[in-house]
């Protein structure tokens, strides 16, 4: 029964592990063309930018696709809570696999 519910909370960690992976390797389409766009910014932070050739849209996509990782992370955490902490509390009562051959 052990090595049973063993193998059972690995496979539910590994299945969380995976679509935790498929969610932030798929956040959107890299290949999807560019859409010209009006923002707001503030004058001097445009002008200081401008100044040391920032280059804005990369700069834009590059923090866009950061917020989203983040919250979509958050948001896959959220959906996933239930199973986390289904392993979490198997951990506490079982230990991980593997445990009693660890040296470390």
């Amino acid at each position: 029964m052990y090595l049973h519910a063993h193998s059972h909370a690995h496979i539910l960690l590994l299945s969380v592990l995976l679509q935790l992976e498929a969610t932030m390797t798929n956040l959107y389409n890299t290949t999807a063309p560019k859409k010209a766009t009006n923002l707001s910014v503030n004058s001097d932070l445009l002008k200081k930018t401008r100044a040391l050739n920032i280059n804005l849209s990369a700069t834009l996509e590059r923090a866009l696709r950061e917020e989203l990782a983040k919250r979509e992370s958050a948001q896959w955490i959220k959906e996933n809570r239930s199973a986390i902490k289904s392993y979490n509390e198997f951990v506490e009562q079982h230990g991980c696999f593997g445990d009693e051959f660890r040296e470390f």
